[in-house]
C-alpha cells in the first residue's frame, strides 16, 4: 500500500511522530489526516465521474448528428420529347411552382412602377 515502506519503517515513523507531537495531539492529527484523505478521494471520484459522463455525452452527440439532405437544383428541360408537367397532373393537384429564374413577388407587397428603384427594407 505504501510502496517501498515496510513494517519496521512505518513503526519508526510512528515512534518519531509520537515523540514530536505527543500522545494527546497524535489522535487529532490522525483524525484530520483521515478526513483530508477521504475528502481527496471523494473529489477525485467526482472529477473522474464528471469527465466520464462528458465523454459519454459527446459520444451520444456525435452519434445523433444527422447531416441535412443535399438538395440539387432542378433545371427545366428544353427537350420537346417529354410531355409538359401540366398535362400529366390531374386537375385537383396544385399548380407547378415557377422556375427558379423567375422573380416572384409576395402578395402583400405592391408592385412599384418599373422606372423607380426598389429600396430594401
Amino acid at each position: 500500500m505504501f510502496g517501498t515502506l515496510g513494517g519496521p519503517e512505518l513503526f519508526l515513523i510512528f515512534v518519531v511522530a509520537l515523540i514530536v507531537f505527543g500522545p494527546r495531539k497524535l489522535p487529532e492529527i490522525g483524525k484530520s489526516l483521515g478526513k483530508m484523505m477521504g475528502e481527496f478521494r471523494r473529489a477525485s471520484n467526482e472529477f473522474r465521474s464528471t469527465i466520464e459522463s462528458e465523454v459519454e455525452a459527446e459520444k451520444i452527440r456525435e452519434a445523433m448528428r444527422i447531416e441535412p439532405p443535399r438538395v440539387e437544383p432542378v433545371t427545366p428541360s428544353t427537350s420537346t420529347d417529354e410531355p409538359e408537367a401540366a398535362e400529366t397532373t390531374p386537375a385537383s393537384a396544385e399548380p407547378p411552382a415557377p422556375p427558379a429564374s423567375q422573380e416572384t413577388v409576395p402578395e402583400t407587397v405592391s408592385r412599384q412602377p418599373e422606372n423607380t428603384p426598389i429600396e430594401p427594407k
